[in-house]
């Protein structure tokens, strides 16, 4: 008797290979999907630099970057960078798989949540709105902070540019409120504004002088805990700040968005404003965000900042304070990084620089 096990083994085998091929154009086919299917992220990149001291084109003049009018300025040298960064991708432009993963393997690259970048409901256009808002404001708060440092007078006003709903401002303080008091001591800043209500604390009824319709007059108001997890007072405003400066400081900059620039915009205008070249012809960088009375904060995409500076030919880099934890292990090579806290220390940092002096006792991020 026979026992027949089914087709010849050459059938066999060629079956199996067809089946093999198959299964491997189905993985292919489907990690090809995969790839060019959109991501939840966006990638940032070093963008262009720029010279504050330097010129800018301008519809398509070259003008300076910062200039000076109604006060005697003096000639600069070398650079003082101010350093940008590119983003690739949107909620309305997703990148796909190939771009996320290639900005893996590249250290100039950082791969960031959308949701981290665009608020849930944000478009691109509102982004960019709010970004170059940002740059207007900082750009302000620059002069106010060379000015500061100079001990060059100017008026300055604090206005009430929103109320949250359900705060407990909410039907006391009212949009375009003008704050003279708070606690009866006089506010002039945004940051004596915030620092009086973080002293006031929760539940603590707190008094505001205002100014509203050209009528002076006082209203209470008692902060409360943001959430349960966040136990500051909040009060409900968001404050603006306009100034009335003694020159007229005019920042040229398009398409350049963000308040990272702060810093180095006060750290050039003070530069033109004091005899002698701060940088002794040095090129430095540097970023973070200034306030009225020169305090440094944080600033996003340091690492490609740093790697921008360096690919300009930055030797030096000035980085926030509070960006040291970003900083250390992320240093490109040939470029030395300081970390500074305010004006004052940025300004004593490059004036070492420039005129060769030791730079070992400032702070570093990685010293």
């Amino acid at each position: 008797m026979t026992l027949f096990s089914g087709a010849p083994e050459g059938e066999r085998s060629s079956r199996a290979q067809l089946v093999g091929q198959g299964l491997i154009m189905a993985a292919v086919l489907a990690t090809l999907l995969l790839a060019i299917s959109p991501t939840p992220y966006v990638v940032e990149r070093p963008g262009p630099v720029y010279d504050t001291l330097g010129t800018t084109e301008v519809d398509g003049e070259e003008v300076p970057v910062i200039e000076i009018e109604g006060a005697e300025t003096y000639p600069t040298d070398g650079r003082l960078d101010l350093l940008t960064v590119y983003l690739n991708g949107s909620r309305e432009r997703p990148l796909d798989w190939f771009e996320v993963i290639g900005a893996w393997f590249d250290p100039t690259r950082s791969i960031l949540p959308v949701d981290a970048v665009f608020p849930d409901g944000q478009t691109q256009e509102e982004s960019d709105a709010e970004s170059a808002i940002d740059m207007q404001v900082s750009q302000q708060d620059a002069v106010a902070a060379a000015l500061t440092e100079l001990g060059i007078d100017y008026d300055s006003t604090v206005t009430i540019a929103s109320v949250g709903e359900g705060t407990p401002a909410d039907g006391v303080l009212e949009v375009d409120d003008e704050i003279t008091t708070i606690g009866g001591a006089p506010v002039h800043t945004d940051a004596q504004l915030r620092a009086a209500i973080a002293d006031a604390g929760v539940g603590a009824p707190l008094e505001f002088g205002i100014v509203r319709d050209g009528a002076a007059g006082t209203v209470t108001v008692t902060p409360v805990e943001r959430s349960d997890d966040d136990p500051r007072p909040l009060v409900g405003i968001t404050p603006q700040v306009s100034y009335d400066f003694p020159l007229q400081v005019d920042i040229r900059l398009q398409d350049v968005g963000g308040p990272s620039a702060g810093m180095m915009f006060a750290t050039a205008i003070f530069d033109k404003l004091t005899p002698g070249a701060l940088t002794g012809g040095e090129h430095v960088a540097g970023t973070g965000t200034i306030a009225a009375d020169g305090t440094v904060g944080p600033i996003g995409g340091i690492r490609q900042k740093m790697f921008g500076a360096r690919d300009a030919g930055a030797t030096w880099f000035l980085a926030p304070a509070s960006n040291c934890d970003e900083v250390v292990g992320s240093i490109p090579d040939g470029l030395t990084v300081f970390s500074v806290a305010t004006l004052d220390e940025a300004i004593d940092v490059v004036t070492a620089i420039g005129s060769g002096a030791p730079t070992d006792e400032f702070a570093g991020c990685e010293r």
